[in-house]
C-alpha cells in the first residue's frame, strides 16, 4: 500500500456542506518512516508538527495505530512507555503529549484524527481514559482493512465521503472498545481462576498438593497457570504455598505446645530435618530458637507489668 496523508482542515476543504454524523475526520495517514531519520518529517502542517523537546497539544483526538517498528511514547498522565508493533495508542484533545520511532527500526504508523459530538460520546466510555492511551491490538486483518477503506474513501473524496470516513471511523473505534473489552474480561478470568486456587492452597496447607495438581483441578495448563499465579501474586505458586506454611508454622510454634515434629507433620512436610532446614531459611532462625525468642520476648514483657 502507498503512504497517504491528508490534513482537510488544514487544507480548510468544508465539511459542513454535508450533514454532520456526530463524527468529522480532520485528518487520515499511512506512512512508512524510514530508519534513522528525524521524527516526524518536517512535511507535516504546521498544526502538527512537533519538536520532541517540546512535544505536542492537539485540540482534536487521534487514533494511531503502529503496524510494524518500535519507538516510544509519553503523555501528560504517563512516564514514557515503549512502543511495540500491533499497539495503538490515543490522543486526546488538549493533553500534552510526544512520540517518535526509534532510530533504528523506524516504524510504520495509520493514524485518523477527528472530533464531533459522537466523537466525544464513545470517547467517554471506560476503555478511552487519557491516563491509559496505550492498548495493544497486534495484528487484527478486520482493523487494518477498515483503516485502508477509511483512506481510500478520504483520498478520492466521492459523493458522501465525510458520512462514509465517519462510520469507519466509528468501526474502528467499535474494534479497539471490542479489544479492550476482551482483554479486561480475559483479565477477570484469570483472577477468577487465580483467586480460586489460592483458596485450594490455602485449604490444603497440611498436604503436599502440587501446583501440577492444583492446576489440573482448575481445568487449565501448569504452564498457563504458573505464569498467572505469578502476574497476579508476585510470586510462583510453590513459594506462595511455601511461605503460608512457613506462617501457620509460625503460629503453631508460639501458640502451641506442639513438638518441631509434629508442626512440620501437621505443615505436610516430609521430615522434620527439611521443615527446620526450610524454616532457618525463611526466617532466618530454627523453629525451636524462633520459639525460644518468642516466650523469652512474652516473659520480659509480663515482668514489665
Amino acid at each position: 500500500m502507498d503512504t497517504f496523508r491528508k490534513y482537510l482542515k488544514s487544507e480548510h476543504e468544508n465539511q459542513l456542506t454535508q450533514p454532520d454524523w456526530g463524527v468529522n475526520v480532520l485528518n487520515v495517514g499511512h506512512y512508512i518512516h524510514p530508519i534513522g531519520k528525524d521524527y516526524p518529517d518536517p512535511s507535516h502542517p504546521s498544526d502538527y508538527y512537533f519538536e520532541w523537546s517540546k512535544g505536542r497539544v492537539l485540540s482534536e483526538y487521534q487514533l494511531v495505530y503502529i503496524a510494524a517498528g518500535t519507538g516510544i511514547f509519553e503523555a501528560e498522565h504517563i512516564g514514557a512507555v515503549a512502543v511495540q508493533p500491533g499497539t495503538l495508542f490515543f490522543l486526546y484533545p488538549d493533553v500534552w503529549h510526544r512520540f517518535k520511532p526509534h532510530n533504528k527500526t523506524g516504524w510504520t504508523e495509520y493514524w485518523v484524527g477527528f472530533n464531533g459530538s459522537y466523537a466525544n460520546h464513545l470517547m467517554q466510555q471506560d476503555c478511552f481514559n487519557p491516563a491509559r492511551p496505550l492498548i495493544h491490538m497486534g495484528f487484527n486483518a478486520e482493523f487494518i482493512n477498515i483503516f485502508i477503506q477509511l483512506i481510500d474513501t478520504i483520498k478520492f473524496s466521492g459523493l458522501g465521503s465525510n458520512q462514509l470516513g465517519a462510520c469507519l471511523t466509528i468501526q474502528l473505534l467499535g474494534l479497539v472498545y471490542a479489544s479492550a473489552l476482551l482483554k479486561a474480561q480475559s483479565n477477570s478470568r484469570k483472577m477468577q481462576v487465580i483467586n480460586n486456587i489460592k483458596y485450594s492452597i490455602h485449604e490444603n496447607l497440611n498436604s503436599d498438593i502440587s501446583p501440577e495438581l492444583l492446576a489440573a483441578k482448575h481445568n487449565v495448563s501448569y504452564a498457563w497457570f504458573r505464569k498467572a499465579f505469578k502476574e497476579v501474586v508476585g510470586q510462583s505458586p510453590g513459594q506462595y504455598q511455601l511461605n503460608l506454611k512457613v506462617q501457620k508454622a509460625c503460629r503453631m510454634l508460639t501458640e502451641t505446645d506442639l513438638s518441631i515434629a509434629e508442626v512440620a507433620y501437621q505443615n505436610g512436610f516430609e521430615s522434620e530435618y527439611y521443615f527446620s532446614r526450610l524454616f532457618k531459611s525463611k526466617m532466618q532462625l530454627s523453629p525451636s530458637k524462633y520459639r525460644n525468642e518468642f516466650y523469652q520476648t512474652v516473659n520480659h514483657d509480663e515482668t514489665q507489668l
